[in-house]
């Protein structure tokens, strides 16, 4: 089955990617690629930020580990316990480690989830660094589209190398130099880039 998923999504991107270029070749329609996976791996800060996220997750992590640690101790003391254990004193055992277990793993799917919000906000900059280079690079030669050829959804499976701006857009990133990884403002939510075509905003009206 996952073969065939792999095999229809190739046999759409390149259907998608021909329609494309055939466009291309009628109306003057210019269009590009990049490999989002080789940006973000070569992005300026990108190892810094890592190291951020494993610190911070670091913290995350001892939490669980502690909670976990003492759901066990409270489990292995019932379980020696319980031979002489009256019924009323199993039931009110057994509902307190159903507790626990319950605050365990909800507090462990909230740490979680703090993390990977987290994450995103270390990476937020850097994203938002690599979008406005392709924009610009975009904008600068005209193209229509620019697609992501590391996207794991297979947008790009064949193509003209002549087309690939990825080397580009990692030079005119390291010229720039790493941005800082301190948390956005309030409301400054981010749109992770790229997955997918970069289309031209329309002309604004007189």
């Amino acid at each position: 089955m996952r073969s065939f998923v792999r095999v229809a999504l190739g046999a759409l991107a390149l259907s998608t990617l021909t329609a494309a270029a055939a466009h291309s070749q009628q109306g003057g329609l210019k269009i590009a690629y990049i490999n989002s996976q080789e940006i973000i791996a070569a992005a300026p800060g990108r190892s810094a930020a890592e190291a951020q996220v494993q610190q911070e997750m670091a913290a995350y992590r001892t939490q669980v580990q502690q909670m976990g640690d003492s759901l066990q101790t409270m489990m292995a003391a019932y379980s020696k316990d319980e031979p002489t254990l009256s019924p009323a004193s199993k039931a009110g055992r057994q509902k307190a480690i159903q507790a626990k277990q319950s605050e365990y793993e909800q507090r462990a799917q909230e740490l979680q989830q703090k993390a990977q919000e987290r994450q995103a906000e270390i990476f937020r900059p850097i994203m938002q660094q690599i979008n406005k280079v392709i924009e610009q690079i975009r904008a600068e030669g005209g193209y229509a589209m620019i697609f992501d050829a590391g996207n794991q959804a297979g947008v790009v499976v064949a193509a003209d190398s002549t087309l690939n701006l990825t080397s580009k857009v990692i030079a005119r990133l390291k010229a720039a130099g790493p941005v800082s990884t301190a948390p956005a403002k309030p409301g400054a939510g981010p749109t992770l880039k790229p997955t997918g075509p970069v289309r031209p905003k329309p002309p604004a009206e007189n």
